[in-house]
Formats: C-alpha cells, sequence, structure tokens
C-alpha cells in the first residue's frame, strides 16, 4: 500500500479526531454508527471506518478508503459497514460540498427521530436548524440500495437530517463542520427531550425570531450589530486540543 498523500493524511487524523470526539461525548453505538470523508480527487473515493472497531480504537491509519460502490481500494483487513456504504456513498455522490457525513443513533436524537413534531424550535441551540433540517422515514436498517435515492432527495440540500425511528445525520465540508453540527443537533435533542419531560406548556419564539436565529449561526447575517465569525474555529482548535490530552495516538 502505497503511503498517502499529504491532503490524504490531514483528512485522515482529522476523521480519526472525530471518532474519538464522538466517544469521548457518549454519541457511540458500540461498532454501528459511521462517519466518513471524501478524498479529493476524480476517483470519488472516501474514509470511513474498519467495521469492528470501537470508535475509541480509530487511528488516521485504520481508516479504510473505499470507492462508491463499498468497495476498499487498498489492502484492509477490516470491512466496511454495509448500511455505513449505502448511507455515505449516497450523499458523497449527491452532495458536492457533503464532504464529510456524520450518523449516530444517540438515545436523545433517536427520541426527537421517534416524535411525530420531530425538533422544535425551543431554544437557541435548537434554532441553528430551523428551517434547515430534512426528514427521511425509516425503511428498515439502511440495506436496500433502493433507499439511497429517497434519502438523498429527503436531504435535498440541508446541513442535517433527522432519520425517523432511527438518528440524526449531519454533513459538512470539513470533518471539523459535521461534527460541530452533530454536537448542537443531539445538544438540541437533548434539550428538547429534557424540556417535556417538565410536563409544562412549551414556549416557542416567533417564526421571524427563528429564521433570524437561524441565519445568524449559519453566517448569513449581516445586519446585525457586532459579528462572531471565529466561534466554530475557535471551537474546533479547542477540541483538537482535548483530543490531544485524552486520546494523542489517534494520529497513528
Amino acid at each position: 500500500m502505497s503511503a498517502p498523500s499529504v491532503e490524504e493524511l490531514r483528512l485522515r487524523r482529522e476523521l480519526a479526531a472525530v471518532y474519538r470526539l464522538v466517544a469521548h461525548f457518549r454519541m457511540t453505538d458500540l461498532i454501528f454508527t459511521h462517519i466518513s470523508v471524501r478524498l479529493p480527487g476524480p476517483e470519488h473515493h472516501f474514509l470511513i471506518n474498519p467495521y469492528g472497531l470501537l470508535f475509541e480504537e480509530i487511528t488516521a491509519s485504520s481508516l479504510v478508503k473505499t470507492d462508491l460502490d463499498g468497495n476498499p481500494v487498498e489492502e484492509t483487513p477490516h470491512p466496511v459497514n454495509p448500511a455505513g456504504f449505502v448511507i455515505h456513498s449516497a450523499i458523497h455522490a449527491a452532495r458536492p460540498d457533503a464532504h464529510c457525513v456524520l450518523h449516530t443513533h444517540t438515545r436523545a436524537g433517536c427520541a426527537v427521530a421517534a416524535q411525530e413534531e420531530g425538533l422544535l424550535p425551543l431554544n437557541q441551540i435548537s434554532m441553528e436548524f430551523y428551517g434547515r433540517l430534512g426528514y427521511h422515514s425509516y425503511e428498515g436498517v439502511a440495506l436496500n440500495l433502493a433507499e439511497q435515492r429517497r434519502l438523498v432527495a429527503d436531504l435535498g440540500g440541508h446541513p442535517a437530517m433527522i432519520l425517523r425511528n432511527h438518528g440524526l445525520l449531519t454533513v459538512g465540508e470539513t470533518p471539523a463542520q459535521a461534527f460541530l453540527r452533530m454536537y448542537y443537533l443531539d445538544k438540541a435533542c437533548e434539550i428538547q427531550t429534557t424540556a417535556a419531560a417538565g410536563g409544562a406548556k412549551l414556549v416557542l419564539p416567533d417564526p421571524e425570531v427563528r429564521e433570524l436565529t437561524a441565519r445568524q449561526l449559519a453566517g448569513e447575517e449581516h445586519d446585525s450589530d457586532l459579528q462572531d465569525d471565529k466561534a466554530y474555529d475557535l471551537a474546533w482548535s479547542a477540541l483538537l486540543r482535548l483530543v490531544e490530552r485524552i486520546a494523542p495516538d489517534y494520529k497513528d
């Protein structure tokens, strides 16, 4: 196996860092969810987790390079999760901006995925996804290729999606962006399940405020008196420092 290019090595390390962060923040489901990143080049190859490893075990070198048909393109002792291939290859093929795709089965995410109204704009965190969240109806375990077309259509141009009766999915132009979106999407689901458990009537902001907040959090609102365009970069730098402390072997 040839040595990875400088760019591939960078992406391997970023993706491995995301796996360790998902493990650290307890968003894993043993070995059964997946995160992928597209590699540059005309081959449309992408990296995904080796099926069978816990997220806390994944390193840059253990990630599996596969093609859009789910075939490893380099020698590896590890298989690829078939459901992971169905979901991730479809999105990578259809969304040029979706360089990273992240899927989870967290308790809060699965709870909101089972609620008829989906994610409510209950809090500043959840309003990041106001009008920017797709929904995909449950079709069973994602093992049928025919589901790919419907999954892509339901995601549309959104940065995130709730898979009904299943879990959460985010995409990003970078692993950092996909992770931070998932962190806050899952946090929004936690807030919703906690608020609903209180039994009191829920208060929702006016639609105009919801949309304003969504634009502000997406960096699309330019009429505010102040701007905060460094927040996500600073957050990701802090998260990388965390990974260096808790799991420095992620780069191996």
